[in-house]
């Protein structure tokens, strides 16, 4: 079965309307990746609702070709202006830039491209490979194993917000309790309506990801008039550039294996996992490394993290339905609005688009090598676009996606409401990706837990028995040792300490 798919996935991948969708994403994504402000998500964000008039399969391969351009375009600008197209970018600023001033910009942007390429299609390589190894994962569970599996989604949050736990906590509610806005999901009893029909189908999950993505990131670009207000001059060499990546193969390899792991967790993202194969490159290479001086391996280890990051963040995407980024959340709207469900169906009866996609990743990561490598010498030039023609586009487009969705108002109103909400949330150092998290796994977890007790007869052991449901137990003890792990940490120390 999983070879006939594969084959069927193949055929699909590499179909000439696929191979243009591919390309199309591909660009576009490199482009909205090097533009400050705006991003993977933010661009994904925009095309989500244009993508409704497509094939499913085509939409999703676009959304991610997207997702895996910007990774790369996010570099551009953090190499020559010192400013990162994405987030996960600001890893690469910290030795691409000043080998940009030492005369090296195109070295820098060829081992970004380089690195980033090699190890992408090597981390779909090694999706294709545990794909069936995650099927008889995937299919191991049930409803009391997915209650817990968002539980603990919900509990990353303390791991992985950035700055303050609570705050990290505080935006997770707050998605959660937006996601129970209109109709109970099993039972008709309408929430937190206030009597108005338009709210009766609660609020779009894609309208929500557009305001807290496009519009609000637009708020925060019209304080600039344009990307760069300064000159960039590129110079360099970009074959030294290439080879530079193969004089560091443990560097690139171990990065990789980095990015993918950490792409895993949800709710960690790119930017976690480019700044944790940063920091692992410049411990051990403490003897002879110039890390933020220009150190080649500086650009190498981030770059080579960030797109098997967008490997590994498809895993709990796909199978748990549970975004690993925000980019991730995006791509999940995307399956959920084209009818698509992550899970046991996936892996199962549409086993040949999940395979489609694995694939058309690896096809991709070779075009981000060739039109990478070829844009190198008019990279500058991205970086030149005036916000006043950019913030207006992106507003018109957010505005006639959010109606496009279900034809209402209220889809609009929910794109500004968010939007001010998440212009609110980022100034005050409140985590997006906390909220998105509360957005997603809210009605995961209230759907499941529900579907829970109806199978046990009310019965809450369903959750942690050892013997009848091993997976649950362990689900719960992991979710007990997130919690209340640090805490315990502490006593032990200060008990060691204290004699």
């Amino acid at each position: 079965m999983a070879l006939d798919a594969f084959l069927e996935g193949l055929s699909i991948a590499t179909s000439g309307q696929m191979l243009v969708w591919l390309t199309l994403g591909l660009l576009l994504g490199i482009i909205l990746g090097a533009l400050p402000g705006i991003g993977s998500p933010v661009g994904m964000a925009i095309v989500l609702p244009l993508t409704l008039p497509l094939d499913a399969t085509a939409a999703i391969i676009l959304l991610v070709a997207i997702y895996s351009g910007a990774m790369f375009g996010g570099s551009i600008s953090a190499i020559l202006i010192n400013a990162p197209g994405t987030e996960s970018a600001a890893a690469t600023t910290l030795d691409g830039y000043p080998m940009s001033k030492n005369g090296l910009a195109k070295n820098a942007l060829a081992i970004a491209t380089t690195a980033s390429a090699l190890n992408g299609f090597l981390a779909a390589i090694a999706l294709i490979v545990l794909s069936p190894l995650l099927i008889e994962v995937v299919l191991a569970f049930g409803s009391p194993e997915y209650f817990l599996l968002a539980i603990l989604g919900i509990s990353l949050i303390t791991i992985v917000t950035q700055g303050s736990i609570v705050k990290g906590l505080v935006a997770g509610a707050l998605g959660f309790m937006i996601s129970t806005i209109g109709t109970a999901i099993l039972s008709p009893r309408p929430r937190y309506t206030f009597g108005q029909f338009g709210l009766y189908e609660g609020i779009d999950f894609v309208a929500a990801l557009i305001g807290m993505f496009a519009f609000a990131e637009m708020m925060k670009l019209a304080a600039r008039k344009q990307i760069s207000e300064d000159d960039v001059e590129i110079a360099g060499n970009v074959r030294d550039g290439i080879l530079a990546v193969f004089k560091y193969p443990v560097t690139t390899l171990k990065s990789g294996l980095i990015g993918m792991g950490i792409g895993m967790v949800p709710g960690s993202g790119a930017t976690t996992s480019t700044f944790v194969a940063y920091a692992e490159e410049a411990r051990s290479s403490t003897k002879d490394g110039k890390f933020g001086e220009g150190d080649p391996r500086g650009v190498i280890a981030p770059e080579a993290a960030n797109n098997p990051t967008v490997s590994g963040s498809l895993i709990p995407t796909l199978s748990f339905g549970i975004p690993g980024s925000g980019s991730t959340a995006v791509l999940l709207g995307g399956i959920l609005m084209h009818g698509l469900q992550p899970g046991p169906v996936l892996f199962g009866e549409q086993l040949q688009i999940t395979y489609a996609l694995f694939i058309s990743l690896f096809l991709g990561n070779i075009l981000i090598l060739v039109v990478g490598l070829t844009l190198i010498p008019y990279a500058s030039r991205i970086t030149e676009l005036d916000t006043n023609v950019i913030i207006p586009m992106v507003v018109v487009l957010s505005f006639a996606g959010a109606f496009t969705l279900n034809q209402n108002w209220w889809d609009v109103g929910a794109v500004i409401a968010l939007g001010l909400l998440g212009f609110y949330m980022v100034r005050n150092n409140y985590s997006i990706i906390a909220f998105v998290l509360g957005i997603v796994l809210g009605p995961i977890a209230e759907e499941n837990f529900f579907r829970s007790l109806q199978i046990s007869g009310g019965e809450y052991r369903i959750f942690i028995h050892p013997i009848e449901q091993p997976l649950s137990f362990l689900l719960s003890l992991a979710i007990l040792l997130i919690l209340f792990g640090p805490f315990l940490k502490g006593r032990f120390e200060q008990a060691v300490t204290s004699g």
